[in-house]
Order: C-alpha cells, then structure tokens, then sequence
C-alpha cells in the first residue's frame, strides 16, 4: 500500500505526497514512516534534485500516529518504544539536516512542507523537521499538538523543536494545554511561517531559490529563546512553569510533569542530546499504564460513542425542528447549542417574558463570542433566527423531537407531556431533560411510551461535553437512535444508560459528595478532604462541588431518597443527613447564597472554609492517613459504577468510564473507574473493598462481579471490553 508518492519534477523539485489510503485523513503508520525514510534518501541521494517538498494528497494535510504504532512499540516493552521513537527521530533528523556536512552546515537541499489544511500530532512535527513550512489560507484548519490532551506529549520531536523556536513560555501553549490555532495564528506565534494561496507552489519557488536552511539550534552560538534554565530570565521561567503545571494539575498527571522535565534536561545540552532525552521521557509516559487508558478512553472510546457505537439500527433520524419546554437555565441552554447546530428551535415557557429570557440568553452568549472575535453579526442572526420564542403550543406541530425541562417534579412534568402530546406529530419523540426522576415513571403520562425517551443535559449545556440518554421500560429503538443522532448534531458525547434512580452520573456523583460530607462529620478537616481529592486528579473535591451544585439541592435529594427508599434508606447517611441539614437551617445553601461549608465575599469568590464548621463537627485531633481518604472518596464512586454495570444500568463500560470523566471529571489521567480498578488490579481492589467496609461499613462491600473478577485474574477491559483495547 503506497503512503507516501514520489515524484521528480524537471524543475529540480522531488514532490513527497503524503496519501493513506482509505482515510479522510493521513495518519503516519510503521510501513508510511518507512517509505518517506526511502523517499526522503532517494530525493537526497540524487544530484537532479535540487529542493523536496512534502505534501498531502488530501485537504487537509495529518491528525497524527497510528495509535496501533504506539501500541505494537509497547509489545516489546520499554526498550521496543524507545527504539521506536528514535527510529523517528533519525528520520526527521535527516529530514531537518538535508545531507549538509556535519561541521561545517554546507550543502544540503531545502525541504519545505506545504500543507492545505489541518496539522495535528505528528502531522505538525513532520513540518517542524523541515526548513520551511507553508500553509493554506484556511481559517478552518487547525494546527497544534494536541497529545497532552489524552496523556501523553509530543515525542517525535515537536517538544524539543518548538520550545527552540518559540522560547519555553511562547511554546507552554501549545505544549501544555494542546491549543490548536488557524494557519494566521500559527504564523503569528512562529510556529509556522507563511500562509499562502497555493502552499505547493510557494514551496517549489523557495526550495529553487538557494535559501539558507540551517536551522538556528544548529549553529554555533544558538541560545534559548528566553534564557536556559540557570540564565536569569529562563530561571524564573522554568519555576514559573512548574509552579503553574502543577498548580492546574496537582501533580496527578504523568504527561505534563514528564513533558516538563524533558523540556528543563533538554534545554541545557545540544539538540541531538535533547531529543535523546525526549524520547525517554516519552517512553516513560507510554509504559505508565495512565497513558493507555486516557488514550482508550479520550480518543478511541469517546471516539466510537460519538459515532454511534451503540446506536440501534434505525433510519436517520436527523432532528429538523426541536420543542423546548422551559426557559430557564437549562431550556436556555439547550435552545443555545441546538440552534448553534442549525437546528429549528421553539422556546416555550408559561409567560412570554420568560421565553424571551431564554432566547435572551444565546444572544448574551453570542455577544461574548463576537467580543472575543469568535462569532460574527451575520452568525449571530443567523443562529437567532432559528429561536422562535412563544408560550404558543401550537407551534410545534412540525416538531420532530421535544425536550421537557420544566420544574423537577412529577405533576408538573406530567401535566407538559399530556399538553405537548396533543399537539405534536404521531411520529414525534418526546425526551425528559431529568436528572433524578425515573423515566419509567414519567413515562405514565405518555400516551406513546414507546416514544418517550431521557436526555440528561449537564450544567452549563453550552460547556459541559457529555449528554446522558436514559432508556425507560418501554422506550423504543427509534427514540434511541433520535436522540444518538441529536446529540451527534449539537456536537457531544452521548452515552446510553437503563432506567434506575439516578440512572449513572448521579448515581456515582452523589455517593463522592456523600463520602466528602461523611468525613467532615466524623471530624476529618475539611481541607484534607478536598485537597486530597485534587491530589487524585478531580476538578474540585466534593465540598466545593456540593457548594457550587447548592446544599439544598443535596437536602431536597436526601428527602425525596428517604421518602422513596422507606426502611431501606441506608442508616448510614445520618451523619451526613444531620450535616447538611444543619447547614441548610442556617441559612448556608452553598455559593449562590455566598455561605457553605466555604465562606464567599460579595462577588462570590471562596474565602477559605467556614470557621462555624468545627462547632458543628469538632475536628480530631488525630487525622487519617491521606492514602485512606483518597481511597474512601474514590472507591465511593467507582463500587456504585460497578453495580450499575451489574443491574444493567451499564451496559457497555466504554460509557461508564467516558461518562465518568466528561460527566464529573473522575481522574482523567485514569481513564475512568473501570479503568482505574484495571489498573489497581481486581485482586487489590476486592482486598481493598473487604479492608474499607470492615471499617467504615457495608457500602464498601465488594460487589459480586469485582469478587469474581479477582479470583480469576481478570480485568473490565478483559472481560467486558468490546473491542476496546487499551493503546
């Protein structure tokens, strides 16, 4: 299978096209890399060619590796990936000296890439390697290294490349957080140097005009853009680096403290050193077993949901017009990011003031985005047009999907479908935006169950990137498929659950808030509950979450639970009821009353945690082990998504562990709880659980398929991974 194309022009200019066959876009596999190493010693080793340029066959120009690359280097263990990442090296290390005499820098020939659209990955690093890059005017395309984003760092020498361009902190952007830019942006950053019309023919024009291609860390002289670690200026760069990297990510993650030493080490020795020291740096990251998860879990998992992995087979079911019940936070919402999807939206609430609210809301919205230079006055109208805002059931006679968000209670939600339901078309699915209420039982009100289906928005919509789809008892494959096909439209990551109580996110959510709040009551400061959460790779730990989420939220849950469970209930979260209960009778509902477990000045930022906490809960005076909270707060959610795979509620842990950390973002650098205890060990894992009940009671109790799992040497992925292998 031909990959890379070489053709020899009569101008002098060799032409490397790069064409995967059967991809709509490149990615670099083992037998591609070996044929541009051939491409690029044929181009070189003749004397009619006089410059190379590398192209695409394609609009766009590479998203990356093969993941199969990365995980066939794995299966020689340490030394294979290392070997591996240096066969690269060389490679684009010959690419970048061009045949030029070691000493002396003479001689050569340019090679320039010239890309007509997107370079992410190793489709970036590839250009870097070369002596100029020229880029298509596409405002559309994005160029960037996105690996940190799924767990590991750019290796093939884009770190050590980019941070001798730009300087340490001009390239941490690009490094550290995985931003992608426009073709304009990258030029303006250094990354890239020119945007043009036509890339290949400004590229044959330059390789021809005898420019200098030495690179600048290839000639003697060559300093840190700046400063080096020990020059003034770079000091206080590379602790400032270290200070943010691990401030954002609290040292839970391999990939940016690895990425950062690679960086420091290979700042203070010659290029050819430094990317020696990349390279074992990386491969370290890659045998770290975070890696493997993040990248099944954030790139293939995440991947496959979105593209329907478990969508039932059903004609499209594009969504043309959409009914939104409710104005408010929620409604507003989604009104938001269905009509940024080019979808029709009918906004209804109860007074035309308050549908007008919610429409208002995506004009505040598009307005930042306009002031940001993000949105333009014709995309704004545009996305406008689409809201029609009314109190008027009839307006949705044409609609194809509804999605109830009104007032979290039976009665009223009830009272909406028999409304909805008289004026909607025969054909028309109807989904509940619930985020507690069973959907079988909301589903009494329909007079088509069938056609009655659950879609769990999380808070704010426009931001948080997982929608949940709940299936009730009698929720037909049709009404699936519709709302797999609107979140697809609207851009996010579905996963499909079973009807139950909290059905999964909350389900997992709310016994980590729990266990959180259990702690403070039994005298654990407060501060070693949060922060040993964020040691752990949380987002917030679970007091800030239940101030932020609001403590009467928590106490209306509590009650509707109790009510509902009876004699059932478990006993042992009095101490937690009797907390947060306490909290609620004074007045303290969390940020949105400026007074939680933290206090908040008038703009409502944290000021520290409430003094008034210890005459509630004294503290003891002996606090527990760090290890012992972490594994109390994580053990809370990862036993209840195992139950949930054990009722069914579950049924694919691909979307146990995707929902997991898009929904409340558990450890990301895990991969999830199915991934977390694979990576623990179900032997472990079931030890552990028998050591925790033992002391802290029954709801540590291993579930049975955990105990099963552990006796016979098995993991999630094992045993129940559908075809999702870990990188």
């Amino acid at each position: 299978m031909t990959e890379f194309k070489l053709e020899k022009g009569a101008d002098g200019v060799a032409l490397i096209t790069w064409d995967l066959p059967g991809k709509s876009m490149n990615v670099l596999t083992l037998e591609g890399a070996q044929q541009l190493d051939a491409a690029i010693d044929d181009a070189l080793a003749d004397d009619a060619v006089k410059g190379i340029v590398i192209t695409s066959g394609k609009d766009t120009f590479a998203a990356g590796m093969d993941l199969n690359v990365l995980a066939g280097m794995k299966d020689d263990g340490a030394q294979g990936v290392f070997d591996g990442v240096m066969s690269l090296h060389h490679m684009l290390r010959k690419i970048e000296r061009a045949g030029m005499e070691p000493k002396s820098n003479k001689g050569g020939k340019p090679i320039a890439a010239a890309l007509p659209g997107t370079a992410m990955g190793i489709g970036l690093e590839l250009p870097l390697a070369c002596h100029r890059i020229f880029v298509a005017d596409n405002p559309k395309a994005k160029i960037g290294l996105p690996e940190i984003m799924v767990g590991i760092f750019p290796g093939s020498g884009g770190t050590t490349r980019l941070v001798r361009k730009l300087g340490v902190m001009g390239a941490s952007q690009y490094l550290l957080q995985g931003k992608s830019v426009d073709p304009k942006k990258a030029k303006g950053a250094g990354i890239i140097d020119e945007v043009v019309a036509d890339p290949v023919a400004a590229a044959k024009e330059w390789v021809l005009s005898e420019p200098k291609i030495v690179k600048p860390w290839d000639e003697k002289g060559f300093k840190l853009p700046g400063g080096a670690p020990y020059h003034p200026a770079g000091f206080q760069t590379f602790v400032g680096a270290n200070a943010m990297v691990n401030g954002q990510t609290w040292g839970a993650f391999p990939a940016p403290k690895a990425l950062l030493s690679a960086v420091y080490e290979g700042a203070m020795v010659p290029f050819d050193t430094a990317l020696k020291i990349e390279a074992r740096w990386f491969t370290s990251v890659i045998m770290n077993p975070s890696s493997g998860a993040m990248i099944r879990s954030l790139f293939l998992n995440k991947e496959a949901l979105e593209k329907g992995a478990n969508r039932p087979e059903a004609p499209d079911q594009t969504v043309k017009k959409v009914g939104v019940m409710g104005a408010g936070m929620m409604g507003a919402g989604i009104a938001l990011v269905s009509a940024q999807a080019g979808i029709q939206v009918v906004l209804i609430d109860q007074k035309q003031e308050a549908a007008d609210k919610g429409k208002a809301y995506t004009e505040a919205f598009l307005d930042k985005g306009m002031k940001r230079g993000k949105v333009t006055q014709e995309k704004k109208d545009k996305v406008l047009s689409l809201i029609t805002a009314t109190t008027d059931y009839s307006a949705l006679s044409d609609a194809d999907l509804i999605i109830e968000a009104v007032f979290e209670d039976v009665g009223v939600k009830a009272e909406v479908t028999k409304a909805v339901e008289a004026v909607i078309p025969e054909d028309c699915i109807f989904a509940t935006n619930t985020s507690t209420l069973p959907i079988s039982d909301l589903a009494k009100a329909s007079s088509r169950p069938d056609q009655f289906i659950g879609i769990h928005f999380f808070s704010p919509v426009e931001k948080m990137l997982l929608v949940e789809i709940i299936k009730g008892a009698e929720t037909g494959d049709r009404a699936v498929a519709k709302a797999l096909d609107y979140v697809r439209q609207i851009r996010k990551t579905p996963i499909v659950v079973n009807d139950a109580r909290f059905f999964y996110a909350n389900r997992c959510i709310i016994p980590y808030l729990n266990e959180g709040a259990r702690m403070v009551a039994e005298g654990v400061e407060p501060a070693l509950v949060d922060n040993a959460a964020r040691l752990l790779g949380m987002p917030v730990g679970p007091l800030q979450l239940i101030d932020e989420t609001s403590i009467d939220l928590g106490v209306k849950i509590a009650k509707a639970t109790k009510a509902a469970l009876g004699d059932k209930y478990p006993a042992d979260n009095k101490p937690v009821d009797d907390l947060m209960f306490a909290l609620y009778d004074q007045g303290r509902l969390g940020r949105k009353s400026k007074a939680g477990f933290f206090d908040y000045d008038e703009a409502g930022k944290r000021q520290g945690y409430w003094d008034g906490l210890d005459a509630l809960t004294p503290t003891l005076d002996e606090q527990p082990d760090l290890t012992e909270v972490q594994h109390r707060l994580m053990f809370a959610q990862v036993l209840e998504a195992v139950r949930a795979l054990e009722e069914d509620v579950l049924e694919d842990i691909r979307e146990g562990d995707v929902g997991a950390i898009l929904g409340w973002g558990f450890a990301p650098w895990s991969g999830g709880p199915f991934s977390w205890l694979d990576i623990l060990g179900a032997p472990y894992a079931a030890e552990r659980c028998d050591q925790l009940a033992q002391k802290f009671g029954p709801r540590f109790n291993c579930p049975d398929l955990l105990r099963d799992m552990a006796s016979k040497g098995q993991t999630f992925y094992g045993r129940c991974g559908k075809d999702a292998k870990a990188a």
